[in-house]
């Protein structure tokens, strides 16, 4: 908890003190207010599945090999026919000028000063053109489907248009779980603050419901789109569709079978329901399903370069960095979240050099064991 009167304003250096990604997670505290950090570090309900998420990766030992020692070793890897030096993304992470003036520009800038690959957020405090205009990396568009389809149809073609090269559909938070710590940490969103993508939606025109229908099950259903209206978006887009959010491997099955490019097991961040598997615990079982070749990417709990080794071993072919990213901009806005990646990377590249590993192919081969 920040006890500071007045956070601290974010750094133009790297402080002494970190010594390993990790360590964004302490010392944001320092320059975050207290409500905005319950918001951005809180999960669900009780927090299970967010403490889960992390606890999922102690369960798991990468075994050193000491013979023989890996020749010509790389953390390169290809998405969609793009070279990447590494398998650390940026995840869609909202509002993210809460925790720094710049915010998303500040991760934009960022993301193309490490070759990694942002995703901005339907819900981002910047317009997804202006992050566009600010970056030449490789971004994606995450899309939450809107109530009314011309307002989900507008800004898939302001993504297009502005170059985005996939659209990722988050399927798992069509309703907003309370998070307990937040609201009792009174935390609002600041005026100042808002979606800057929706500002001016298409339709103002209000849906009909049934009066004797839950809040909750009609919330549900509105903002979740059809398998008609995901079918169509598969179908029609011109770039490929992610989807993002799978938890069940006969979820997994089915969006194969549609048509999706790719699916990212997450399970928010711990944001949803509360008591969900930890992400990492059900990855084996979606890789089983949706075969050896392909992509399948991964977020929910990584803190070190040995989470992201896991996280590959058991069947991700990439990760996306999420709470560690704001920690990281809170601290030093740009220059944080790109020590932040070298950081991962670099105890990425440690784990594979002790274990023997010379390409990400060679983790995925990996046997992990039970630490006890």
């Amino acid at each position: 908890m920040n006890t500071h009167t007045t956070p601290l304003s974010p750094l133009d250096y790297i402080p002494a003190e970190i010594a390993c990604a990790r360590d964004y997670v302490s010392l944001a505290q320092t320059f975050i207010p207290a409500d905005i950090l319950a918001y951005i570090s809180g999960g669900s309900g009780q927090d299970i599945t967010l403490r889960n998420n992390e606890k999922a990766f102690h369960r798991w030992a990468i075994t050193p090999r000491v013979m023989p020692a890996p020749e010509n070793a790389t953390t390169g890897i290809q998405l969609f026919g793009k070279q990447f030096q590494h398998p650390l993304l940026l995840a869609p992470v909202a509002y993210q000028t809460l925790v720094h003036p710049q915010g998303e520009l500040a991760t934009a800038y960022a993301a193309e000063s490490t070759d990694t690959c942002m995703l901005a957020s339907t819900l981002a405090s910047v317009t997804l053109e202006r992050i566009a205009q600010r970056s030449t990396a490789e971004r994606w568009f995450q899309l939450y489907f809107q109530p009314r389809q011309e307002d989900t149809n507008a800004l898939i073609q302001r993504a297009i248009a502005a170059g985005y090269q996939a659209i990722v559909v988050t399927l798992d938070a069509a309703i907003q779980t309370p998070s307990l710590r937040a609201v009792r940490a009174g935390f609002k969103r600041p005026e100042t603050v808002k979606a800057a993508n929706l500002v001016d939606p298409v339709s103002d025109t209000p849906r009909q419901h049934n009066s004797s229908e839950s809040r909750i099950f009609r919330s549900r259903r509105d903002n979740a789109p059809t398998l008609q209206q995901l079918q169509q978006l598969i179908d029609e887009s011109p770039v490929p569709v992610i989807i993002k959010g799978v938890l069940h491997p006969e979820d997994a099955g089915q969006l194969q079978q549609s048509g999706a490019a790719a699916m990212i097991v997450s399970n928010h961040g711990g944001r949803t329901l509360d008591g969900a598997p930890a992400s990492l615990s059900v990855l084996p079982a979606i890789r089983a399903m949706v075969g050896d070749q392909y992509p399948l990417l991964f977020d929910s709990g990584i803190r070190s370069g040995s989470d992201v080794f896991k996280a590959i071993a058991l069947g991700a072919d990439a990760v996306l960095i999420g709470r560690l990213q704001l920690y990281a901009l809170s601290v030093a806005g740009a220059l944080g979240v790109a020590h932040m990646i070298k950081l991962l990377r670099e105890e990425l590249e440690l784990c594979m050099a002790m274990s023997g590993c010379a390409a990400l192919a060679d983790i995925r081969a990996t046997e992990l064991q039970k630490p006890f």
